[in-house]
Formats: structure tokens, C-alpha cells, sequence
């Protein structure tokens, strides 16, 4: 077999400076447009933070700009290098009706990030509770909502449970109630603990004269007298009025002989025969 390498070079140099002069222009289109994309993406989530639109909304849309400018420019590049665009959206059509309906959860979670941005249940800086977790919303992505809890624990939690299923807002309002429950001894004066416990909410600050403050008797359960209190604060005190509140019950009803009773069970022995 005869090689004639003069018919052989004109072709492979022809093919070359043809198609390598494509792909390079594609590498290089790829190249600068995704640093284009990049700088208008930051613009805008720039001008969105400038403007004082609401974070999430500005997260989701970057997210959203973001891929959708990237997939253009991929198929720009694609047909740059050679490639029959019409042939490639098609078959990337085709592709992503069946990753679509392989992926179901995924549109959910994306139809559920678009209501979650739509009727606002919760933004960023609330605390929610969702899922059986709870934790600061930190950002509402395209997918997901990412919260971080109080041990600094960061959690992903799809969008679609989160704008169908139940959800707590802890945040929503700007007022909250603290419960307590309290016991003292059988023994003790309720009207004399009842009188201590409504000094100490008074001396508390944080602590609002309306709604009034409630204590009550709760129940009459087999150890202790259940006493039930109940006071209204600002939702950011909830917690320090909480833990400040257990603490100072627990130091006054100790100064005043007021007990705290803990389960016990009487055991009574008899001989044989008694």
C-alpha cells in the first residue's frame, strides 16, 4: 500500500488550521465570557444590594442569572467550535425532559424556592423551625434553604418540604409568650409562692405590663402543685427571660422555704403472715 504523503499533509493541515482555529476561538470565548458572566452576575447582585431589595430575593435570582448565562454561553461556544447548535439544543431538551421527570424532587424544590420567595413564610435573619430542625435562615437558594442552628450546625433543607409542609417562624412576630411551669410542695402557701413569682417578673425589665402576667394552678399532679406562669416580652428576650427566670425562682423559692418537690414512692414492708 502506497502512502502519498504529498495528498496526505495539504489534507491534515487543511483539517487542522481548519478546527483548531475554531476550538481555540471556542476555549477562548468560553474563557473571557464566563469572566463576563461573573462581573454581571456580581453587578447585579451589587445593584440588588444597593437598591434594598430583600436578600433572598437577591440570592435566588443571582443563583438563577447565574447558571442561565453560564448554559447560554456553553451552547455559544459549542458552535463556535463546529458544533450543530440545533442538533445540541435538541438534544439538550430531550436530555433535560428526562432528567426532569428523573429528577421530580428537584422542580419541586424549585417551584418551591419561587413560593417561598413569592408569599414570604420567612426571610433571611428569622429563625424557623421546619422539618424537625430549626436554626437562623442564612440564605434562600434556587433549591435549598440554608439555616444555621444555635451550635453553629449548617443545614440544607430542600425548598419544596419547606413551602408545602408545616413551618414555624419563630421571628414573624415581634412579641412572643414564655411558659413556665412550676412546682411547690403540698405543704407550701400557693398564694405566698404566687406573691414571690409576680415580684420577680416585676423586677424584670424585659418583662411586659400588657398582655398582664398569669399565674396560676395549673393541676394538682401526685408529688407537687403545679403552678403555671405565663408573661409576654419581646421575641429577641425570649430566651434570656427563660433562663434568667428558672434561675432566680429556683435561688428565691429557696431563700423563702418554699419547696421543690422531686418523685418519690413509699415502700411498706410486711412480715409474712401479717
Amino acid at each position: 500500500m502506497n502512502i502519498n504523503l504529498s495528498e496526505i499533509i495539504p489534507q491534515i493541515t487543511t483539517l487542522v488550521t481548519t478546527h483548531g482555529l475554531k476550538l481555540i476561538s471556542a476555549i477562548a470565548t468560553l474563557w473571557i465570557g464566563w469572566k463576563i458572566v461573573n462581573f454581571v452576575c456580581k453587578g447585579l447582585q451589587h445593584w440588588f444590594h444597593k437598591a434594598d431589595y430583600d436578600e433572598a430575593l437577591e440570592t435566588f435570582i443571582y443563583s438563577l442569572a447565574s447558571t442561565g448565562l453560564k448554559v447560554v454561553l456553553i451552547i455559544t461556544c459549542a458552535g463556535i467550535a463546529g458544533f450543530p447548535t440545533t442538533s445540541l439544543v435538541a438534544v439538550l431538551g430531550a436530555a433535560g425532559l428526562a432528567v426532569g421527570l428523573a429528577l421530580s424532587g428537584t422542580l419541586q424544590n424549585f417551584a418551591g424556592g419561587v413560593l417561598i420567595l413569592m408569599l414570604k413564610p420567612f426571610k433571611v435573619g428569622d429563625f424557623i423551625e421546619s422539618q424537625g430542625h430549626s436554626g437562623k435562615v442564612k440564605s434562600i437558594q434556587i433549591f435549598n434553604t440554608v439555616i444555621h442552628t444555635g451550635d453553629n450546625k449548617r443545614i440544607i433543607l430542600p425548598n419544596g418540604p419547606v413551602a408545602t409542609d408545616s413551618l414555624i417562624n419563630y421571628s414573624a412576630e415581634s412579641e412572643r409568650r414564655v411558659d413556665f411551669l412550676f412546682g411547690i410542695g403540698y405543704d407550701d402557701d400557693i398564694d405566698h409562692a404566687k406573691s414571690v413569682l409576680l415580684k420577680l417578673i416585676e423586677a424584670d425589665r424585659r418583662i411586659h405590663n400588657d398582655p398582664a402576667p398569669f399565674i396560676a394552678v395549673k393541676e394538682l399532679a401526685d408529688n407537687s402543685v403545679n403552678l403555671v406562669v405565663r408573661v409576654w416580652a419581646n421575641s429577641a428576650d425570649y430566651w434570656g427571660i427563660y433562663f434568667d427566670m428558672t434561675e432566680n425562682v429556683k435561688k428565691t423559692f429557696d431563700q423563702e422555704g418554699i419547696s421543690f418537690p422531686y418523685p418519690q414512692t413509699d415502700v411498706h414492708l410486711h412480715k409474712a403472715g401479717e
